[in-house]
This record gives structure tokens, C-alpha cells and sequence, in this order.
């Protein structure tokens, strides 16, 4: 599907937008692959990685000006929205601001899709989304409920279509809690919010594939949920730093002790395949519509995906062998 195909990846020089181009050129081989994003020097150092491959374009944007959206989209078939105020206490202090990326650029880059007739487009989401409790959370299922709902009578007819695509985490991305445990490594003791505080674990490989695969299986208003392990925070910390001691600070604003992906709410639109779920939505009868469902097998009521309920763990064996595998990698893009 991607091959052949220009590609727009809005926030693009992240570290999730390193990520898709370097892994989606080696299996694929698009025509164009364009890199948007406001930080110019984030892109000018990317472009050094990519200086050899005329596939990859840049293109210096923001979400929140749809004229500038609508020049970068010009020609574009899929689309990969990344872009997004993310961190948790700098959206709860800076809450206007917040909203103007994550809801009014969304509604920004859905019209722009739709006027230059891109074919598909999968958003990224968190598990924030899911129940939210603070403000980025919220953005996000608003902007979740934005792209599902653009498939129906929004469109207008064209032959645009939206997915979503959740999960938590994403290990060793930059300002995530990994590479921040390793930057206090030499510390006398690092700071714990809470001892009982579980996430989901995610690597940035298995984000791009499940991004790949919704653009294959979407016919539009799905919401993919990734089965990923959970790991309890303060094991995050020992398994980095095992002899260092832990301080205990407490829940900083807007936080959870434990994420969610899929709450009981959504069960009863939910299905299970192997390797994720699916959040069908509830208008125009999409969550019984055949071929939204395809293989899949519903939940059971009163389902819920949550981190600290989560069958699969993941080990600190485990997260000191990725560490060791990936330590030159993260927390720099």
C-alpha cells in the first residue's frame, strides 16, 4: 500500500517520526516522504541522518495553520498525525495551548485532508484518552472522536478515511521515564510518585507497525489498541539503577496511578484479534458493521484494558536487556 505513495508525518521530527521514516523506507519504498514539523533545528538535524535518500522532504508547519496544512498536503495520499502538546504537566499549566494543537490542529488537519483528497489517515493517540482525568487526555479523546466521526457525512462524499491508533509509553522516547531515570543514574536516589503506579511499555518499533497495520485493515473510525506488556515504575527504577534509593514525591498533576486503553465503557464496542483490539464507534451502527469487524471476537462485558490488570509483564531482566540493545538510541530523538 505504501509503496509508490507519498507520505505526510505531521510532528515528523520526533522521536516517533524518526522512527516511522527510518523503518518505513527500509520496507517500503515510497515516492515522498515529508517530514512536518515547527522545530527547525529538530528538522535540520534530521535531515543530516537522511541526507542521502531524495525520498525524505521537509517542510516547516504547524498544525494550528491550516493554509500552511493545506500546501503541505498537496499531492499526498497517507497521512500519520504525530504531532501533539504531550506532556502531562505542561498541557495542566499551559491548557490553551494545549487545545490549540491537539483539538484545533486536528480539526485543522481533517478539513485539509479532506480538500486535497488524501486517501487515509491514522492519528496517533495515548491511553491518556482513555477515562482522562487531565487536560491532554482529554484533548486527545477529543481529538479521537474528532478523526472517527470525520468518516461519516463530514466528508462530504470524498473518499477520505480516518483511524486511530492507542497505546502507552513508548520506551525511550525522548522526555518519556526512561531516559530520565538514566539521566539521574549518578544521583543519590531517584524520585518515585507512588510505589503501586503501573504503565504500559511500548518501543517505537512496535508503534510503527501497528500504524502500518491500520492503514492495511482501517475502512475508517476504528480505534487500534496495541497488547503491550505493563511494568510497575518503581521496577522501572530498579531495573535501572539497582542500587540507587528511592524517593517518594508523590503524584504530580494529572496524573494516574494506573493508564488505560480501553475502558468498560467501550466494551461493548470492542473486539478482539491477535496482537490488539479494536474500538469500533458507536454512530452510524459502524460498531456491527461486518467490515469493521472482520475476524474479530467481542469482549466481554464489563472488559477493561488497563495497565495494572494487564496479563502480560514485563520483567526487569527484561527491560535491562532492551536497554542494553537500544542505550545509544533513545531518549535522543
Amino acid at each position: 500500500m505504501l509503496n509508490n505513495s507519498s507520505i505526510l508525518i505531521t510532528g515528523g521530527s520526533g522521536s516517533f517520526g524518526h522512527s516511522f521514516a527510518s523503518l518505513t523506507l527500509k520496507k517500503f519504498n515510497p515516492k515522498r516522504l515529508v517530514i512536518f514539523s515547527r522545530d527547525e533545528m529538530k528538522q535540520w538535524e534530521m535531515a543530516k541522518l537522511f541526507k542521502d535518500d531524495p525520498r525524505v522532504r521537509f517542510f516547516i508547519g504547524d498544525v494550528r495553520d491550516k493554509d500552511r496544512l493545506h500546501r503541505a498536503l498537496d499531492n499526498i495520499n497517507y497521512v500519520v498525525h504525530a504531532a501533539a502538546t504531550k506532556i502531562v504537566p505542561t498541557a495542566e499549566y499551559n491548557p490553551f495551548e494545549c487545545v490549540k494543537t491537539n483539538i484545533n490542529g486536528a480539526m485543522n488537519l481533517i478539513d485539509a485532508c479532506i480538500d486535497q483528497k488524501v486517501k487515509k489517515i491514522v492519528a496517533l493517540s495515548t491511553d491518556k484518552a482513555s477515562s482522562p482525568i487531565n487536560l491532554y487526555g482529554a484533548t486527545k479523546l477529543a481529538s479521537d472522536k474528532l478523526f472517527t466521526a470525520s468518516n461519516s457525512s463530514y466528508a462530504g462524499g470524498q473518499k477520505t478515511s480516518f483511524s486511530v491508533v492507542r497505546y502507552g509509553n513508548v520506551m525511550g522516547s525522548r522526555g518519556s521515564v526512561i531516559p530520565y531515570f538514566m539521566s539521574l543514574n549518578d544521583q543519590s536516589e531517584l524520585p518515585i510518585t507512588d510505589q503501586r503506579m503501573t504503565r504500559f511499555m511500548i518501543t517505537l518499533e512496535q508503534g510503527v507497525e501497528l500504524v502500518w497495520h491500520a492503514f492495511e485493515d482501517m475502512t475508517g473510525g476504528e480505534i487500534y489498541v496495541k497488547k503491550i506488556p505493563s511494568m510497575k515504575v518503581i521496577d522501572i527504577a530498579k531495573a535501572i539503577a539497582p542500587q540507587t534509593k528511592h524517593k517518594i514525591i508523590g503524584i504530580r498533576p494529572g496524573e494516574k496511578l494506573h493508564e488505560q486503553m480501553i475502558s468498560i465503557d467501550d466494551a461493548n464496542s470492542t473486539y478482539e484479534y491477535s496482537g490488539y483490539y479494536k474500538i469500533l464507534p458507536q454512530i452510524n451502527e459502524w460498531a456491527k458493521d461486518s467490515l469493521r469487524i472482520k475476524d474479530g471476537t467481542k469482549v466481554s462485558e464489563g472488559f477493561m484494558y488497563s495497565s495494572d490488570n494487564n496479563s502480560e509483564w514485563m520483567t526487569k531482566p527484561d527491560l535491562q536487556k532492551w536497554i542494553d540493545d537500544n542505550k545509544d538510541y533513545f531518549g535522543k530523538v
